[in-house]
């Protein structure tokens, strides 16, 4: 590569870090929200202050940032959002919302100073601050929006099973939203948690509670070696949970065991690429952003060959490996 061009490709990085940071201030204030609203007519800085409770010349600063970074426009004094922005960054039930990942990306980032330490020592940074699950909650409505839109459009089976009265179960559940959108999709389920994190519990419980939900969906603390319900289980669900987890095998054993005949386990992951043309994308490039934050936190991504070893190690039926359109895969077992 001639030396301009490598200087304009990693240029185009850098200006990508500072754009996610307008994306990230846009979201958290709101800014976007309320640009969106007001539809084509737009919004001078000083409405959009008004409206979001921002300093009106800061209000016209980032205007004038997301603008050179093309994620609105402004004429004649008016902002408007730029309709597509809106639809990527704003509407988190389809597959291709990046609000999430955007708002993980700049959380997530604040403990990256400790990444030299990690890499000279080998000694993870087990503690994140309570921020950080709070942004791993928003990265994962996305995967919620794959799960609806590709996982059961590719499973049809697994939506027919799940009639009133069926009982699901989300491993490593987290802040419950999957269970809260499970709710709302299929009324009547039986839907339990299992989480070993007890700040992640009492957020759950106050996501379900804040939904509405609080006598529709169980949230249980307790170890993932041991997760009960044995032969309970018409669903058992795995939301980017596995890699994370100390003992994937023994966690795929234990929870195996809680489905019942004619049940499914299926585990959504986002996976390493292993091909060269693959890892130069820019679905590998986000790929590799995310490893990083692995690293800081002493987990780490695989590949999807490595995530069907668990399976076998385990001892389940072989699986189904399910590539999605938006990137991500799902590993399927059908008890039958």
């Amino acid at each position: 590569m001639r030396l301009d061009d490598r200087f304009e490709d990693l240029l185009g990085s850098l200006r990508g870090f500072y754009r996610t940071w307008y994306v990230f201030t846009g979201l958290e204030l709101g800014l976007f929200d309320a640009l969106r609203d007001a539809g084509t007519a737009g919004l001078t800085a000083a409405e959009l202050a008004a409206r979001t409770g921002v300093e009106p010349a800061l209000a016209g600063r980032w205007a004038w940032g997301a603008d050179a970074f093309d994620l609105v426009e402004t004429a004649d004094g008016r902002i408007r959002v730029l309709g597509d922005v809106g639809t990527v960054l704003l509407d988190a039930d389809r597959p291709e919302f990046l609000g999430g990942q955007f708002q993980f990306a700049a959380v997530g980032s604040l403990d990256y100073d400790r990444l030299p330490d990690v890499f000279r020592t080998g000694r993870p940074a087990l503690a994140r601050p309570d921020r950080y699950r709070v942004a791993i909650e928003r990265l994962t409505v996305q995967d919620v929006a794959v799960f609806f839109q590709e996982v059961l459009g590719a499973l049809p089976q697994i939506v027919a099973d799940l009639r009133s009265g069926a009982r699901v179960i989300d491993v490593h559940s987290g802040g419950g939203r999957w269970l809260i959108a499970m709710a709302r999709r299929f009324p009547g389920l039986a839907l339990t948690g299992i989480e070993f994190e007890p700040d992640s519990v009492a957020r759950a419980l106050a996501n379900i509670a804040e939904a509405g939900l609080a006598g529709e969906i169980g949230v249980e603390q307790g170890s993932m070696l041991a997760i009960g319900h044995v032969a309970e289980a018409d669903l058992v669900y795995f939301q980017y949970a596995l890699h994370q987890l100390p003992d994937p095998v023994g966690t795929l054993r234990s929870a195996w065991a809680a489905v019942r005949p004619g049940g499914w386990l299926v585990a959504l992951d986002w996976y390493l690429p292993t091909a060269p043309d693959e890892l130069r994308s820019a679905h590998g490039e986000l790929i590799a952003g995310v490893q990083l934050d692995e690293v800081v936190q002493g987990t780490r991504l695989v590949t999807a060959t490595e995530a069907l070893g668990w399976f076998a190690a385990a001892g389940l039926p072989r699986p189904e490996l399910v590539d999605l359109p938006s990137g991500a895969s799902a590993i399927v077992v059908h008890l039958g």
